[in-house]
Formats: C-alpha cells, structure tokens, sequence
C-alpha cells in the first residue's frame, strides 16, 4: 500500500467525469487500498478516485475515524433537509468556503466485493457523501460556496475571538 499524490484544483483529472466500475480487478484493489492509506495520511474525512488521479467511480469516507466506506459506483437515490456551513477539500489545501448542502442523504453502491449496499447519512456523513459524488462528476465544492474561499487560518482566528 502506499500514499498517493492528491490532485489539486487546477488539474484537469479533477474536472473531468469519472467511469463506471464494471468488475473488480486486483489493481483496483490496490487503487481502493492506497486511497485508504492516503485518506488517513491527510487526516481527510473522503477522498474520490480522481483526487489521486484515477477517474474510476471510487469513493472512501471515514467521518468517525473507526466507520470506513468504500463505495464503488454510488449514486445519491434520496436526500431531505438542508444544512449549512464550512466546508474544505484535499484539493483545495488551506481553504474553506460556506456550502449548503442536504442534512440527509441515502446512497446506493458497491462495497469492495461487488456487493450492492445502502448507506444513509445525515450531517457530517450526508454533506461528505455530497461532497465526494461530485468529485466523480468532475465537480469541487468551490463551486457551490456562498461568499468567498477563506483561509483556514483566518477561520482559525475568527473562531477564537469567538470564544
């Protein structure tokens, strides 16, 4: 296993629509593996397939730190509600931006084995299950941010004198 290049904004592999998963091969378990091992390494919450510049329809997720999802081919089949607030990106190092996304989310998938899941999630696991199946269509957050891309410092800072 080993820790991938994440691809930052700018990079063509990020805009681009990813491919259907057809069968499970070893190399896309390795691909599957190291974008665990990269995910982990960049203390990121998901990470997309075209992030470590492969454009195959992967996603993995972890909003927990013990909960892991590998979800090949997945699409959003249901969603409800609304929440609002920051959000960044492994492509977008340093940077936030405020997002409204739905508080509800339900996926169907692929699990490592071909196998067909659902995964429901709301709050942290609904806005990053939003926010990696874009990236499989080719899209970034910045897209939707309301206002402007704030520097994680000054969030940091404004945070603090809050409190």
């Amino acid at each position: 296993m080993a820790i991938r290049t994440i691809r930052e904004m700018g990079e063509t592999v990020l805009e681009k629509p990813c491919k259907e998963v057809t069968e499970m091969t070893d190399r896309l378990q390795v691909l599957i593996d190291d974008m665990i091992d990269t995910l982990y390494d960049a203390n990121g919450v998901g990470l997309a397939a075209p992030q470590v510049g492969i454009l195959k329809r992967i996603v993995v997720i972890d909003t927990t730190g013990d909960n892991l999802l590998v979800l090949i081919n997945p699409r959003i089949i249901e969603s409800d509600g609304e929440q609002t607030g920051y959000e960044g990106c492994l492509s977008v190092p340093g940077k936030s931006g405020i997002v409204t996304r739905p508080n509800y989310v339900k996926v169907t998938a692929l699990d490592r084995q071909m196998q067909q899941i659902t995964v429901e999630g709301t709050e942290l696991l609904a806005r990053a299950l939003c926010h990696e199946l874009d990236h499989l269509d080719g899209h970034l957050y910045v897209e939707k941010v309301e206002g402007r891309l704030v520097d994680n410092r000054e969030l940091m800072n404004q945070r603090e004198e809050e409190e």
